[in-house]
């Protein structure tokens, strides 16, 4: 993943010597200088000549696992623990195993790393709570996630929102050099414009902060005028040289530039930099005065912590501080943002997560545990990089769950709640003991209560989405009552339904009339709530079978107004089978206007044309 260019560089734990030999030396060669696609090629060409035995195997793994091809990786570990292994390369299999969804075989791992280091913190984790997943899978749901516009087909990721500017790191410039690590160009930081629309401009570098090298991500102070960004060693000239295989090994540094007539000036290194230690991904809190950033320097709890350093009123800084072993792990730590009020998101993959890295929040102002901030932002992948714009109430994250590393929008979820108070719609009364549902926009039930003596349930929800509100109370209509779109807040519904009125004799069940418009068919609103009495009345009592008998006025042609009533029957049927009475249940007849109601003939008013376009409901059984 092209973010490990920026994450800190540091020994590979449980990288071995005792293996090496003749075959394996330029393999060997290209591995110790984070060249993992040729070298993984390298152990590769080994494997396929038959020598693929535990060191080959485990470097292949190890090479697979650092570019995040999880499943070359996965299947490498897999040869590789057939002989006894050291305890970071279970964890690192575990870790596959998990990016890949396996987490039964990746518990299985964990018990062996567990079982080797047992007071490594990973394993307290997890063998305090071995049934993690289950919890994970209930959290809240707090971000929604998409895919922004910027996205090229390279490494994208680090995204920060300053004012209306979005600034990220992007291996888009094929011209710049192509890094072994994962075959991609160099990095550079670049920027795009949000637009009052939701829109992103189109993306261009930020010339005055790159360079030959990597660059990105930044941070910058809340006024727009200093930035803080990661990049190589190599342009102040601090590395090491590794005699024995001539190579130089430099670090991440950070650097500072201060905006000069809205250009950035010169670019000064941090006093702390080093060619022993890297350091990378700076976050600057809102006053400017603590820059958080990620290290392996001397005093890192794992391989990779969060520290923290003060900024002081003259521009010098403090001494670096490590934020302890209550955040940072015998894994890694990175990609730390502090938001304007004190909470501090990070990724890490030695905390209980999904995958390989999810992302965290802990609130600075409290003695609090990390929280695993859940799906949609974490996944069986590296989810990384999380940052958030207050002011625009957006964030962003850096994820490869698409297989490359991407940036995606997080937007808070808005909570909102629905009160419905269930009302007699004939005297007012307030109705307990009802039955209230609640479906969304696919009609999944999401809750069903039961209202209080006050008549009322309280829902919470999702603002910007539809919903509707089922009420079902036994001598009451069942009614539907459908919400659009609300905003953050409480809306009131109140959910007024019919008492059933109906005369129900031996032979017949009689309700208000039936009506239909003049020349119609269809069911009117008014005929709707009568039919909905019926079908209660057939939902209480599976033995009765109806038969519905259609009519029509004098008007018109005996054969016009026998088909208009066939067709009456019909929708009437339709109507009460569309409401989940068995169709067996309920038959229907046109009879035209063969059975008069008011025996008026030509001379009816419109009052009595009405009353004979009418339905009877005959009890068959």
């Amino acid at each position: 993943m092209k973010k490990n260019t920026l994450i800190l560089f540091f020994v590979l734990a449980g990288f071995s010597l005792c293996a090496q030999n003749k075959e394996t030396k330029n393999a060997d060669k290209l591995f110790e200088s984070y060249d993992y696609v040729e070298a993984a090629e390298g152990y590769l060409a080994l494997a396929e000549k038959g020598n693929a035995d535990a060191y080959v195997t485990k470097h292949l793994g190890d090479s697979y696992y650092y570019m995040r091809n999880t499943v070359e990786a996965e299947k490498w570990y897999a040869k590789a623990i057939q002989t006894k292994q050291d305890s970071e390369t279970h964890f690192r299999y575990a870790q596959m195993l998990k990016s890949n969804g396996k987490y039964t075989e990746s518990n299985a791992q964990m018990k062996i790393f567990s079982a080797l280091v047992p007071d490594d913190q990973r394993a307290k984790q997890f063998n305090k709570n071995p049934n993690y997943l289950s919890e994970l899978l209930n959290k809240e749901k707090l971000f929604v996630v998409d895919k922004i516009s910027v996205n090229s087909q390279r490494s994208d990721f680090g995204a920060s929102l300053y004012g209306d500017i979005l600034y990220f790191a992007s291996a888009r410039n094929e011209s710049n050099k192509i890094y072994g690590w994962n075959n991609e160009p160099f990095l550079d930081i670049y920027q795009s414009t949000y637009n009052a629309d939701g829109s992103y401009s189109e993306p261009i570098p930020v010339a005055e902060l790159n360079s030959r090298f990597h660059e990105g991500p930044v941070t910058m102070t809340k006024d727009g005028n200093v930035v803080y960004f990661s990049s190589e060693s190599f342009k102040d000239k601090l590395f090491e040289k590794d005699k024995t295989h001539k190579l130089k090994f430099g670090q991440v540094n950070l650097y500072k530039a201060v905006k000069e007539n809205g250009k950035w000036g010169a670019i000064t290194p941090l006093p702390f930099n080093s060619k022993s230690y890297s350091m990378g991904n700076p976050s600057i809190d809102k006053d400017g005065k603590v820059l958080y950033f990620a290290s392996n320097m001397s005093g890192s709890v794992g391989g990779t912590d969060i520290w923290k350093v003060a900024v002081n009123n003259d521009g010098t800084f403090g001494t670096p501080e490590n934020l302890g072993n209550k955040i940072n792990t015998a894994g890694d730590e990175n990609f730390p943002f502090v938001t304007e009020d004190a909470i501090l998101y990070f990724s890490s993959n030695g905390l209980t997560g999904f995958g390989s890295s999810d992302v965290f929040s802990v609130d600075l102002n409290k003695d609090g545990e990390p929280y695993n901030i859940g799906k949609p932002v974490n996944t069986e992948k590296d989810d990384f990089a999380f940052t958030f714009n207050k002011e625009k109430n957006i964030g962003y994250l850096s994820s490869n769950r698409s297989g490359i590393d991407h940036i995606y929008s997080s937007i808070p979820v808005c909570k909102g709640q629905i009160l419905s108070v269930v009302k007699n719609a004939k005297t007012g009364e307030l109705l307990a003991n009802s039955r209230v549902v609640i479906l969304d926009a696919t009609k999944t039930v999401l809750d069903t209560q039961m209202s209080n003596m006050n008549g009322e349930v309280l829902y919470n929800v999702e603002c910007q989405k539809p919903y509707t509100i089922e009420v079902f109370k036994d001598g009451y209509i069942s009614k539907s009552f459908p919400i659009t779109k609300i905003n953050e807040g409480k809306v009131t519904v109140d959910a007024i339904i019919d008492p059933i009125e109906v005369i129900v004799t031996e032979t017949e069940i009689i309700l208000n009339p039936i009506y239909f418009e003049y020349n119609k068919s269809n069911i009117t609103k008014k005929g709707a709530v009568e039919l909905d009495k019926l079908v209660y009345i057939m939902s209480q009592n599976n033995k009765l079978k109806i038969y519905v008998k259609a009519h029509t006025d004098s008007r018109g042609t005996d054969k016009f107004n026998l088909d208009l009533s066939e067709r009456r029957a019909n929708s009437t049927v339709a109507y009460i089978v569309s409401k989940g009475i068995s169709g067996d249940k309920i038959t229907g007849k046109g009879f035209g206007e063969s059975e008069f109601k008011m025996d008026c003939q030509e001379n009816c008013t419109e009052e009595e044309h009405a009353l004979n376009r009418r339905s009877e409901f005959m009890i068959v059984k």
